[in-house]
Order: C-alpha cells, then sequence, then structure tokens
C-alpha cells in the first residue's frame, strides 16, 4: 500500500471518526453498531483507496460507507428491521431548545449523563468522540486495559437499559453534566497536545477537535466561567503548538521561539480569561481578590497566561506561577499538580528546594513516567551531572513518544559528552 494513501486514511481517522460515529449513534440509536460499522468503512477505505484512489472528499465517502454498513447489518436480522422502521418514522432525537445542533456535542452530553459514573463519563466520550484506543485511555486514567474496556462496556449498557436520550440537555440540566463535559475535553485536548505514546507528541487534530467543541460548549453556557476558563488555557497553550517540536525533538519552554507564537489566540485567551474571572470574583478586587472563587480551569489558564504573556523565559513569573499552583492544589488536590508545583518553586527559589519537594512525591509517583525527567533536570541544573545521568537515562526508558525520548537523550549527551543508543 502506498504511503501516502496510509497516511491520508490515519489522518482522516484523527479527523472523522468521531463524526462518523456521533452520525451513526443519531441515525441507529447502536453504540457497538455505530463504532463497528465506522471501523468497517476504515477497513474498506484501507481496502480500496489504493487501488480506486483517494476520494476528493474522504470523510463524505467514509460516512456514507459506514452508514451503508450499519444499515445493512440492521436489515439482516428482525431485531434490526424493527429498529430501521423505528429510525424512519421517529427520529431518535427530540427538538433542541437552542440553535446548537452539533452531533458530537450531543454525543458528549449523552456520554456524560449523570446516570453514569464521572470516570465512565470520560471514558466513553473520548473512546467513541476521539476514537482514543482503551489503552490510551486507560494510561490517562492510569488504570489496566481490562479494567477501562469493562468499564465502558457498563457504560455503553447503563445507556442502552436507561434510554437516555441522543441530545443537548435543556439549560435547566447543563450545570449537572458541565463537570464530565469540561473534563472530556480537558483530557482530549491533552492527548492532542502531549500524546500518551507513539511517534509524534502532538496530534493537531485532537487539539483542533477539543478546541471546536470548547467554542461551542462556551457558546452554549457564556455565563460558565469554567467553560471560558478552559477555552482559555486551550487556546493559551494551542499559542504556542507550532514552536514545542523541531526536527522530531521537543523543544522546552525557555527555547521556544517567542516571536513564531500566535499572537492573536494570546489576545483572545486573555480577554475570555479575564471576562470569567470576573464572573468568578464578583466585585473583588484584583485577578484573585478575597472572595475570588475562581475554578481549576481558570487557574490552570492563568498559569498559562504567565508563559504565554511573557516577553522573555527571563521574564516569567516564577513564583505567581508557584503561588498558582498552590491555589489549583487547594482546589484538586493531586501528586501531578504538587510536581508541577516543585518545578515552579525550583525554577522561583531555587532548584535545591525544587528537588526537595519532588523527592518527597516519590512514593505517589514512583510510576509516573514523567516523574524521573522532572528529577534529572532539576539535578542538572544543581550541577550533580551523575546522577542526573541516571534519572535521564531512567526518564528515556519510559518516555511514550520518540520527540521525548530524542529530547532527554540530547540532555543526557550534554552531560555525558556522547551520544548513546536508545531501543
Amino acid at each position: 500500500m502506498s504511503t501516502d494513501v496510509t497516511a491520508i486514511i490515519d489522518d482522516a481517522f484523527r479527523t472523522e471518526w468521531g463524526q462518523i460515529v456521533a452520525t451513526l449513534i443519531r441515525v441507529t440509536g447502536d453504540w457497538d453498531l455505530a463504532e463497528e460499522a465506522a471501523q468497517d468503512a476504515f477497513a474498506q477505505a484501507l481496502a480500496r483507496w489504493p487501488e480506486d484512489g483517494v476520494p476528493r472528499r474522504p470523510g463524505a465517502w467514509l460516512t456514507t460507507a459506514a452508514r451503508n454498513r450499519a444499515l445493512d447489518r440492521l436489515r439482516r436480522d428482525a431485531v434490526g428491521a424493527a429498529k430501521l422502521r423505528e429510525v424512519a418514522t421517529h427520529p431518535p432525537a427530540p427538538p433542541e431548545t437552542h440553535d446548537i445542533h452539533d452531533d458530537r456535542l450531543r454525543l458528549m452530553f449523552t456520554c456524560c449523563h449523570p446516570a453514569l459514573a464521572l470516570d465512565a463519563q470520560v471514558a466513553l466520550t473520548l473512546r467513541t468522540l476521539a476514537g482514543l484506543t482503551v489503552a490510551e485511555i486507560a494510561r490517562a486514567f492510569l488504570v489496566s486495559e481490562s479494567t477501562l474496556a469493562k468499564r465502558l462496556v457498563r457504560a455503553k449498557q447503563k445507556i442502552r437499559h436507561a434510554g437516555i436520550p441522543y441530545r443537548v440537555p435543556p439549560a435547566h440540566l447543563l450545570p449537572e453534566r458541565t463537570p464530565a463535559v469540561l473534563a472530556v475535553l480537558y483530557l482530549l485536548f491533552n492527548e492532542g497536545y502531549a500524546a500518551t505514546a507513539g511517534p509524534e507528541l502532538v496530534r493537531r487534530p485532537l487539539t483542533g477537535e477539543a478546541v471546536r467543541l470548547a467554542r461551542l460548549l462556551h457558546r452554549l453556557m457564556p455565563d460558565e466561567p469554567e467553560a471560558a476558563g478552559l477555552l482559555a488555557l486551550m487556546l493559551f497553550h494551542g499559542s504556542r503548538s507550532a514552536t514545542r517540536v523541531a526536527d522530531g525533538e521537543i523543544v522546552p519552554l525557555e527555547e521556544q521561539d517567542r516571536s513564531r507564537w500566535d499572537a492573536v489566540a494570546i489576545a483572545e485567551a486573555e480577554a475570555i480569561l479575564d471576562a470569567a474571572l470576573r464572573r468568578s470574583r464578583g466585585p473583588s478586587p484584583g485577578r484573585f481578590g478575597p472572595s475570588g472563587r475562581p475554578g481549576p480551569y481558570q487557574v490552570q489558564a492563568a498559569i498559562a497566561a504567565c508563559h504565554a504573556t511573557a516577553p522573555t523565559a527571563a521574564d516569567t513569573d516564577w513564583r505567581q506561577i508557584a503561588t498558582l499552583y498552590g491555589t489549583l492544589r487547594e482546589l484538586t488536590p493531586s501528586p501531578v499538580v504538587a510536581l508541577n508545583q516543585a518545578v515552579a518553586v525550583g525554577m522561583a527559589y531555587g532548584p535545591d528546594i525544587g528537588l526537595a519537594l519532588t523527592d518527597a512525591l516519590r512514593g505517589e509517583l514512583a510510576d509516573y513516567p514523567l516523574f524521573p525527567a522532572v528529577r534529572a533536570d532539576l539535578l542538572r541544573r544543581l550541577g550533580r551531572a551523575s546522577e542526573a545521568a541516571h534519572a535521564y537515562r531512567e526518564a528515556i526508558d519510559r518516555a511514550a513518544t520518540e520527540p521525548e525520548r530524542r529530547y532527554l537523550q540530547r540532555r543526557l549527551s550534554s552531560l555525558t559528552g556522547h551520544r548513546s543508543s536508545v531501543e
């Protein structure tokens, strides 16, 4: 098979999977059938496109093939025939009370029904909407693949047996689903911004889809500060995406060419964040006044703003960032947040303090892939080259993507004076 055709099909999977599955769920009401038919459509593309050529509109071709496959399956059995008649005479989604009609947004809100456990809501949405594999989602949740697979099966059964409707709920029901929807978008963006595995660090179709859906959600809930905070966070991070990888290797923040950052996206993110914080804090003066109640996404966006608006790396307000991470730990206690705070403290007050805080987290983060990389950098800055080299080797062994491995290998080489092979 032509490498070009394979790449086109891979790109179509990343960009079209969620739309195809969402459309099929709307048409058939059957989640498993929707996924199977979508998979069959991509299998057909793998078999036919090398011979017939790539269609002018790959997404439309795949959607049509998947729909035909799903309807063929329904026609082959009595239950399916009854379902087909139901689909033909009764649209599965009731009329909506707003002007946002998007199958993927409907799918997200259906997955995030409060009848499902929060972790099941997020996992199911990432699987059906983003097409992430069970292994990728399991890594994000820090659970085994078998545990995650069972969780997905139970969630689909619950939706089917409870008759959960496929729609964006009316306005008065939106708040109860907001936390899960925000969590889904956050994980979807993160998987695109820093992939958990694979040859590429950045998966732009996922980040683009996350931003698109975050904009829709912000439009749907314009007075929800956390929806605005999450959109601002994505825009701040996305503004730097063009400079994060060069020649297949990660470029650390302090080495990135800030003249290439997207100033328009940064300005938009600042405006969105400031408006969200005004809603959160009420009349309190200052960005985080005494009565202010910013949520975790707003706090993370404020951290990203510190980086995005600093003219140079040396101008970064690390003390403010360390303080913000302290606020974030109060809102969402997590050893990973504590590790990020340790990094910020190390930058603000010295790597020795940062290393002490990092080492205190060893028990909780013993298996966390980025833990040895953080230690390695702090040890390097302290001039403890031998210990840093050992930590870099451990980090290389744990790195999930090729750009990460190459970056860590370069750091190791700068200590040892030679380039070791990386398997």
